[in-house]
């Protein structure tokens, strides 16, 4: 099989329909848990009210996440993909069973011992982001653009999915004194089938596709080891003297030309979370809405988040120049003294558009900075590179929700 360059079309197209779709589940797959106890989050606000639980929950999931994708961004050449995205496909199955276990083990009592079990289930997901976003997007890196377009299209249906679901459970079981408790156990479930449902795709139904075989074939001609077992359950058996050996860059490297880019992916996922979901629950205020105001709030933050991320599959509203996205990620820090005067002054029709502006801008940049940044390099070094922007994409998670904490000083909430 000869080694095509990334700019052109292979040709033979079959499958690329269904990787998309498949992409899109996994993606969906990818966020499901931990977008399901966001969406719940009424619920823990509910039995733990003194614990913060939309802020503290983040804070035992993202620095366990970071902090393992360190370790994997690190050896990521000598990590087995196949096995990396299965184990972090099982853990989030198992963590979303965890939940449920202790649940109804406490019969949906709070307390201090149960909220400590509920972090270390958080921090256990973290693990798992960590393996799957990682070792996803690293994969990805080498296809084309419109598969990690899906991918992070269906990381965005996933909270579209759970805060809907929010809401009709909300409609549902508002008069029932265990309403909260019941919707939280379907979102547990459902999240807990989607998580094996991907384990199933992932494991069997992927490797087989024509136009994935196809590039992680042609990734592994270029040198990346990391595919060989997606390739051996493909039927596929890559000799070692088709490989063709050629210096490439190294994490330090790709690192320096890139700069821009992790920059940017970490300045824009930092400034989303330290408004959502942290704010939008606690500083937003009372309103006509009531106790439906955070839940719609993030709603529109969802349904926006994903609909801006196919704006890219449109040429020319595709951002695609490095100064172009710099100056936009960069424009969005405006939304902080926006947020700060509206939640004082302003009434909720103001908000509701901040929150679907934040939506918009977030899905639409975070897209084409992922789709841009691994065009010109060869496979290896786009799975590197993969890992590399998943990290900055983390750290700004992290950053960002340290900073939310910022909005409730000198409020007498701690």
């Amino acid at each position: 099989m000869a080694i095509v360059d990334e700019s052109e079309t292979p040709v033979r197209m079959e499958g690329k329909m269904m990787a998309m779709i498949v992409y899109w589940v996994l993606g969906l797959g990818s966020l499901l848990a931990w977008n399901s106890i966001i969406a719940i989050g009424d619920y823990y606000y509910k039995i733990f009210p003194k614990y913060h639980p939309s802020r503290v929950l983040p804070l035992m999931y993202l620095p366990v996440a970071i902090g393992t994708l360190t370790i994997l961004a690190y050896n990521e050449s000598r990590i087995d993909t196949r096995r990396r995205n299965i184990a972090g496909y099982c853990l989030y199955f198992l963590g979303s069973l965890l939940y449920i276990v202790l649940d109804l083990a406490t019969s949906g009592r709070g307390g201090l011992g149960t909220y400590v079990g509920l972090c270390a289930i958080s921090a256990t997901l973290g693990v798992a982001h960590a393996l799957v976003l990682g070792g996803m997007v690293g994969d990805l890196s080498f296809m084309c653009r419109e598969f990690i377009q899906s991918y992070f299209a269906g990381i965005a249906a996933s909270g579209v999915l759970t805060t809907g679901l929010r809401l009709i459970t909300k409609a549902a079981y508002e008069k029932s004194n265990t309403g909260l408790r019941k919707g939280g156990m379907l979102f547990l479930a459902i999240s807990a089938s989607s998580q094996f449902l991907c384990i199933l795709l992932y494991a069997f139904y992927l490797p087989k596709l024509p136009l994935v075989k196809f590039y992680r074939s042609n990734a592994a001609l270029e040198g990346s080891k990391t595919v060989s077992s997606d390739l051996a359950a493909a039927g596929i058996d890559q000799a070692e003297d088709e490989v063709i050996h050629e210096d490439q860059l190294t994490i330090k490297q790709l690192l320096y030309q890139n700069i821009d880019y992790a920059m940017d992916l970490y300045l824009n996922t930092a400034l989303t979370l330290s408004i959502c979901p942290g704010f939008l629950y606690e500083n937003t205020g009372t309103h006509r809405l009531g106790s439906w105001y955070a839940l719609v709030l993030l709603s529109l933050y969802n349904v926006w988040d994903l609909i801006s991320r196919y704006i890219p599959l449109i040429n020319w509203l595709r951002l695609e120049s490095r100064k172009g996205l710099m100056i936009a990620v960069l424009a969005r820090f405006l939304f902080i003294p926006a947020f700060y005067f509206t939640a004082k002054y302003a009434d909720q029709g103001w908000m509701i558009m901040l929150v679907s502006s934040l939506g918009l801008t977030n899905g639409h940049l975070t897209v084409c900075i992922m789709t841009a940044a691994p065009k010109g390099y060869k496979g290896p070094e786009q799975n590197a590179l993969g890992n590399l922007l998943t990290w900055f994409i983390l750290a700004g998670l992290c950053s960002g929700l340290a900073l939310d904490w910022l909005w409730i000083i000198g409020k007498g909430k701690f």
